[in-house]
């Protein structure tokens, strides 16, 4: 996959299927919109997201994205921010400059309550309208909902805030990620507590509250089940937020390879113990119920 980020120029494409969207969490509703565009890849056009940046924590950061845009299929990921030049951009202009123009768009794909260009007045209707016109297809999708609600970001948003883990990972179609590089900590894990995998969340990623997550960490090949602790470590004096896994298997080191964690259940909020001693006893009542907890999921 080739990833392009707009400064200037937007790139030239001989064809291409475009979905658009900000795509800062790739939930149920935006997995519809892919699968849309990657079936033109077999009539010879490239699959495109084509993603607005929003300057704000997302629930995937730029480089999950990225990677997970490649995992689904996906040819280029084209990300533009939202300044203002695109902001008072009308949206024929849009179309037909950028979509038709630039992009040779032959099909543009994208939800049906999607708004873009100048005053938001690019519409679904819109694109169909001007497809006839500029020669490609469109093809509007309905949304995914979950019950009666429609599923989007802010839903997911809500969830992930709650630490809800289970119903954040049905609306998104996947476990929520982290993908970060082992970093070195200050070692007291592998001294006195439990040896752990010490990631750094990347700034524009919104994390779930602080405490203790079950989760399966993606690391050098390996699948490993785990328990993670996600906080500013206030027993030790932590000053910079991190999620530190103990993995329930393994233990080798696994200093500076890059893994992918994901979270599947809230256990409990991160606080403060008397003692380090304290603390492992705690962290061994976790890895515990982490055993437990996978062990069920196998079973079922």
């Amino acid at each position: 996959m080739e990833y392009i980020q707009i400064e200037n120029e937007f790139p030239h494409l001989p064809s291409s299927a475009v979905t658009l969207g900000k795509f800062d969490g790739i939930h149920r509703g935006h997995r519809r919109l892919v699968e849309n565009v990657i079936d033109w890849k077999e009539k010879g056009s490239a699959a495109v997201m084509f993603a607005f940046n929003v300057n704000e924590k997302t629930i995937l950061s730029r480089t999950e994205r990225r990677r997970m845009a490649e995992e689904l299929g996906l040819d280029f990921l084209i990300e533009c921010p939202l300044n203002e030049h695109i902001r008072h951009m009308k949206a024929e202009r849009f179309v037909k400059e950028i979509l038709a123009g630039d992009l040779h768009a032959v099909n543009v794909t994208v939800g049906e309550d999607f708004r873009f260009g100048f005053e938001r007045k690019g519409t679904p209707e819109l694109l169909t309208r001007l497809s006839d016109r500029l020669g490609f297809e469109t093809d509007i999708i309905p949304f995914e909902t979950d019950g009666t609600r429609k599923i989007s970001s802010t839903y997911v948003r809500e969830e992930l805030r709650r630490g809800n883990m289970e119903k954040t990972m049905k609306l998104l179609g996947a476990p929520f990620r982290l993908d970060a590089v082992v970093e070195h900590g200050r070692g007291l894990g592998h001294i006195k507590l439990l040896p752990t995998l010490n990631l750094i969340p990347p700034e524009d990623k919104l994390m779930p509250p602080n405490g203790v997550y079950m989760t399966k960490t993606y690391i050098d090949g390996g699948v490993y089940p785990g328990i993670t602790d996600v906080g500013f470590k206030p027993t030790v004096n932590g000053s910079f937020l991190a999620a530190e896994t103990y993995l329930l298997r393994g233990g080798r080191d696994l200093y500076g390879l890059p893994c992918r964690t994901e979270f599947y259940h809230y256990r409990r909020k991160e606080k403060r113990f008397e003692s380090l001693e304290a603390l492992k006893s705690q962290l061994l009542l976790d890895a515990e119920a982490g055993e437990a907890f996978f062990a069920d999921m196998i079973r079922h």
